[in-house]
């Protein structure tokens, strides 16, 4: 072996172990910043041992993203962590032999399904139907923002960060609101499917919520064809274009992403936003004391602390990433969380500042899976904020920051604060 070869090989092994402690230490959950800079220094273009590559490049993560020849394939193969456990990818591999009667979701498809779902889907979720929302959302924010301040302290996620995100999505998407606490936790338990590092007990439980909440959907889809309303899931079941429907799983499945994603998400960047302040006491002062600045606020909480830290696509045929061949089937992963922390595209990377204006963060992917409800979660974030600030003279902490153990999905368990109410 060369002295070429030797290096490379180090390299590897040294990357491989700062994945590991990513995904599999406390201290990566905790705040996985400083890892994503030693991954980025070590080697921006991280050929894993398993053949994965792992990105840190905000440049080079958006060329993926972008990039025709990158799709999901199937990307449910998982990361091909180093770490990984062989019972837990079998595990995996026979719940989808279990679930494979179901379309897929959006997230995994390709064209030319993804165009055709997505094309029908965004006709009955617009931009133009957020803005019309916008007062709405102002008024819930508002509502869920009084009973904070009547209760002058509690967790913040269980007064206003849940409550609020799913009375929007709930409503706009036509679940019953006397259902919607029901799902604050069959929809975080469903969605360890996506974590790499679930336990096999973990993805068992997840299952159990998906199918409950799959079977809950189904029977709502058939109330709702035989009862149409002005909701989302009435609009999914007649959309139509040239001749094109929706079949009655495919509406099931979208509709339960944009429920599932409108609040997990959502919850998660009011908790991260909120612990973000907290710890930087400074810019909750300058946010407190210029309105003005809470479209870049919100921007900055969501690269500063994204609700979803990586998405995954793999090579559709041999391409390319920074010049780095790639062949045909390799699992390539796009940290978005490591992204938004480049310091070649943002100064001052570790720096929280509700003021930065450098361009939108990679919190939201981009390219054709670019976040459907990335408008609606800005919205949403603004107005929350706004409401905090227009109620609240001071926000504290008022106990620990609880952070939940998850890699993909990023948010607390908790966020106790003490209010004083204006």
């Amino acid at each position: 072996m060369t002295a070429v070869d030797d290096h490379a090989s180090d390299v590897q092994q040294r990357g491989d172990g700062v994945l590991a402690d990513l995904f599999f230490t406390p201290e990566g959950i905790a705040d996985p910043a400083p890892l994503y800079h030693r991954l980025r220094e070590l080697a921006p273009v991280h050929r894993s041992g398993t053949g994965t590559i792992f990105l840190t490049r905000f440049d080079d993560c958006n060329e993926v993203l972008r990039d025709n020849r990158f799709g999901n394939g199937d990307s449910n193969e998982g990361l091909g962590l180093p770490s990984a456990d062989p019972a837990t990818d079998e595990f995996r591999r026979d719940q989808r032999r279990r679930m494979a009667d179901r379309p897929q979701s959006l997230l995994f498809l390709d064209p030319p399904d993804h165009t055709r779902q997505r094309r029908l889907v965004s006709r009955a979720f617009t931009p133009r139907r957020v803005e019309q929302m916008r007062g709405t959302i102002a008024a819930l924010a508002r509502r869920y923002v009084d009973d904070l301040a009547e209760a002058g302290e509690g967790d913040l996620l269980d007064l206003v960060g849940f409550p609020f995100p799913v009375s929007v999505i709930g409503a706009l998407v036509g679940v019953p609101e006397a259902d919607w606490p029901r799902f604050r936790s069959l929809i975080t338990r469903g969605a360890v499917g996506i974590e790499p590092t679930a336990s096999i007990e973990e993805l068992r439980d997840g299952e159990q919520a998906n199918t409950e909440t799959w079977e809950y959907f189904v029977d709502l889809v058939a109330e709702r064809r035989a009862r149409p309303q002005d909701d989302l899931l009435s609009d999914l079941i007649r959309v139509e274009e040239e001749g094109d429907q929706l079949s009655e799983a495919e509406v099931i499945v979208v509709a339960i992403l944009i429920f599932a994603a409108g609040f997990e998400t959502t919850t998660n960047l009011i908790g991260n936003g909120t612990a973000a302040l907290l710890r930087n006491p400074p810019e909750m002062d300058r946010l407190w004391a210029d309105e003005a600045l809470l479209p870049t606020a919100v921007e900055e909480m969501l690269r500063w602390d994204s609700p979803v830290q990586f998405d995954v696509r793999r090579a559709l045929q041999a391409a390319d990433v920074a010049g780095e061949p790639v062949d045909e089937g390799t699992a390539v992963v796009t940290l978005l969380g490591a992204a938004n922390r480049d310091p070649a595209h943002f100064r001052g990377p570790d720096r929280f500042d509700v003021g930065r204006d450098e361009g939108t963060p990679m919190s939201f992917a981009a390219g054709i899976h670019y976040c459907l409800g990335a408008n609606l979660a800005r919205a949403e974030g603004q107005e929350v904020f706004r409401a905090m600030r227009d109620r609240f003279r001071t926000i504290e902490q008022a106990g620990e920051l609880v952070q939940r153990p998850r890699t993909t999905l990023r948010g607390f368990e908790a966020v106790p604060v003490r209010v004083t109410p204006r």
